[in-house]
């Protein structure tokens, strides 16, 4: 065996605790724009589309002062643990090696902009229970990009290259790589190799532009992108006794209605008082609006949930359907509070 460490499936970049049938991918959670902290700048209206397969998101900002404002706007991804992806699947592009992972595109005033991407590698914090979606984005851990440049490590999303990077180690760089916090070696021995070390590091996406806001004036931006979340088997019981059941309602607000649509659902499925189907675990970090100055003038979310025979539950208030499979909700003066946490399931098959 290549590692030793147990499979993460389903819970990478997602508390949902589908891991209870351990089988899942991983994926993405996905954010908007930021722009550091400013108080010259304000969001006035942010209209977010997010499916299993895209977000789409169109910004109207305001300078508020009579001096022009430059910066750079930064689109985020979170980091990508190489042990992740050498340890179960991930919802990434068959060459995830390529520049841009998500397919980003960035419009200003009706004109597209040319996007620049940041790689760096990265040794996240010790995973801690609640800790906030933005964190992975604020904080992601120690830079290491410079160790992986010194070894000619290469600074990509890809297990398959990695890989065949350590392969070609000797047991004294291994070594040397486990001293300096880079791998994991499951071989105290003289004869260590690429198959005994398990890489620790992460891979940092981020995407920006330097943009200029005139003075007093609006500025619309849009992009849009690939939506990669986890997923995979999904185990329900109604009512959900479980304790990890009520964790999982809890995170996506499954009410009784829904429970109940959940069982109806996946029906045909039912064995030992459990029905299953598949999920889709999307989560946007909305919290990284309140960098702007003041709230959301308005805000405006449409989720599509794919199909109509698929179940749709997330944490919103006023959500209204629209459509056989869109839901939109919609408010003024929007401060967010907490992050956007949306939970699709299906039938197999489906």
């Amino acid at each position: 065996m290549r590692f030793l460490a147990m499979l993460a499936a389903g819970l990478i970049l997602t508390t949902a605790p589908v891991a209870q049938a351990n089988d899942g991918f991983g994926g993405l959670s996905a954010t908007g724009l930021t722009f550091g902290q400013t108080n010259a700048i304000a969001m006035e209206e942010e209209d977010l589309f997010v499916s299993p397969e895209q977000v789409r998101v169109d910004y109207v900002f305001r300078n508020l002062t009579d001096a022009d404002v430059t910066g750079e706007v930064i689109f985020p991804l979170p980091p990508i643990a190489l042990s992740s992806l050498m340890n179960s699947d991930y919802n990434l592009p068959d060459d995830p090696g390529q520049p841009d992972l998500v397919n980003f595109r960035a419009v200003v005033d009706g004109v597209e902009v040319p996007v620049r991407i940041d790689r760096i590698a990265v040794i996240e914090p010790a995973w801690e229970e609640g800790r906030p979606l933005s964190q992975q984005y604020d904080t992601p851990g120690a830079d290491v990009t410079a160790l992986l440049q010194r070894y000619g490590l290469p600074l990509v999303p890809d297990a398959d290259a990695v890989l065949a990077a350590l392969d070609q180690m000797d047991a004294r760089t291994l070594r040397a790589m486990a001293e300096d916090g880079l791998v994991e070696a499951f071989n105290d021995g003289p004869d260590l190799t690429g198959e005994d070390v398990m890489p620790l590091w992460s891979v940092v996406l981020r995407y920006h532009w330097t943009q200029t806001f005139s003075a007093g004036q609006m500025l619309r931006v849009s992009h849009s992108y690939d939506n990669r979340p986890p997923g995979g088997i999904f185990v329900w019981q109604d009512p959900p006794n479980a304790e990890w059941l009520a964790g999982l309602s809890q995170q996506y607000c499954i009410d009784a209605a829904t429970s109940r649509g959940l069982a109806k659902t996946l029906a045909a499925s039912a064995a030992d008082g459990m029905v299953t189907g598949a999920a889709w675990h999307i989560s946007y970090v909305l919290r990284t609006a309140n960098s702007w100055a003041g709230p959301i003038g308005r805000f405006r979310l449409t989720v599509d949930k794919g199909d109509a025979g698929h179940i749709l539950s997330l944490c919103a208030n006023g959500v209204k359907k629209t459509g056989p499979t869109t839901f939109v909700v919609e408010y003024r003066d929007f401060i967010p509070s907490q992050d956007l946490e949306i939970l699709i399931v299906a039938p197999f098959g489906h």
